[in-house]
């Protein structure tokens, strides 16, 4: 592996570790302080919103200055917002905190990505991509369990703020990883660089919109109920907050198991589209076996398929790269992603009004979208 591809990775490691230790349990957190449901909608629709705010800014700065500064200036923002969740034990502060420490993944995504298209040829994309997302999903796997093993043991309070006091610590040790190890790559200057995602959006293919399209769908059926599938978890069905950790690591190692298999398929039949389809099938049945779930055992089997919905994320991934224009593929990914999010910033809103009114009703939603958007890939999207 190229040198800075792997320190981008193992800072990728440390920080999403830290993140998914205190950002899972978020809800219980801001529930437990007096916020409503609908406070819980609103940090997913600001995860959202605010997630496509930072994509095409994070995506700009990466072709502009290089993707090591803007990747420790979003880092800092990191640092920022765990320390306001730590230091000030209300819901609004853990809603303020949110603001900027989802920053760094959403900035970091278009770099990385450019990354991995400017190190790695054509027909290896996918592989890259999925080396990423492993990366990416280690820490998914283990951080939830230590975050409820906090919760399990301080509380709901206590236990999130010292989860996101370890996340602190990491994020710490990344931006030092960063500072001394990731090397600067000048980008070439006095290039003119387009500052409206839309105008970037409209200057692609019309495959990319459609694929774009289709994943707007598709995250509206995850999206819906995904603020709320802890609390259905652990308020509704009654598994404990270790319990539920040790779920999402179910989750990531099914995830984590398919990535180099797929990956390998992918590159040897030249073809991507047929991998895309199956994981908006494995989107869409999520939330309704997550419905029928009454059982530990159930909720098993529900996050074994939320799992291998990342069956073919890298191949979808790998899509948008290679439809991007071949100059500016961090900004064409940046500007994707926020037109993205800044619509399914309004699922993740309604999702909190849909659960206010009834729990089955969010997840009924959430996968009549799911089949919206599998019909919509199959009969449109092109590679």
């Amino acid at each position: 592996m190229k040198k800075n591809l792997l320190v981008l990775l193992s800072a990728a490691v440390l920080i999403e570790l830290g993140e998914k230790m205190g950002e899972r349990f978020l809800p219980l957190y801001i529930m437990a302080l007096g916020g409503s449901s609908l406070a819980v909608g609103f940090l997913n629709a600001a995860d959202n919103f605010l997630g496509a705010v930072y994509s095409f800014p994070g995506g700009y700065l990466s072709d502009r200055i290089g993707y090591k500064k803007s990747l420790l200036l979003f880092n800092l923002a990191a640092v920022a917002g765990y320390l306001i969740v730590i230091l000030f034990p209300s819901w609004q502060a853990a809603l303020v905190g949110a603001v900027l420490f989802i920053a760094w993944s959403s900035v970091s995504l278009p770099a990385v990505m450019s990354a991995i298209s400017k190190l790695l040829p054509f027909h290896k994309r996918t592989l890259g991509v999925s080396m990423h997302s492993i990366a990416r999903r280690i820490p998914m796997a283990i951080g939830p369990v230590l975050g409820g093993l906090c919760v399990q043991h301080w509380g709901e309070q206590d236990g999130v703020r010292i989860a996101f006091s370890f996340a602190l610590g990491l994020s710490v040790l990344a931006l030092l990883l960063q500072h001394y190890f990731l090397e600067h790559i000048a980008e070439p200057a006095g290039a003119v660089m387009e500052k409206n995602p839309f105008r970037v959006l409209a200057n692609t293919g019309p495959k990319l919109k459609r694929l774009l399209v289709s994943d707007i769908l598709i995250r509206f059926c995850e999206q819906i109920p995904y603020a709320f599938v802890v609390i259905w978890c652990i308020k509704g069905i009654g598994v404990s907050p270790v319990q539920f950790g040790l779920l999402t690591t179910i989750e990531m190692c099914s995830a984590i198991l398919i990535y180099i298999p797929v990956a390998w398929l992918v590159e040897k039949n030249r073809t991507k589209k047929p991998y895309i389809a199956i994981t908006f099938a494995f989107f869409s049945a999520f939330p309704l076996v997550l419905l029928f779930s009454r059982s530990m055992y159930a909720l098993v089997f529900a996050f074994v398929i939320r799992g291998l919905k990342e069956f073919g994320e890298p191949a979808r991934k790998a899509l948008i790269l290679d439809l991007a224009p071949e100059a500016n593929k961090a900004l064409t990914y940046g500007a994707y992603y926020f037109v993205r999010d800044i619509v399914v910033a309004a699922a993740a809103l309604g999702g909190g009004l849909l659960w206010s009114v009834s729990p089955r009703l969010n997840l009924i939603a959430a996968f009549l979208f799911g089949l919206a958007a599998t019909a919509y890939f199959l009969a449109y999207c092109e590679e």
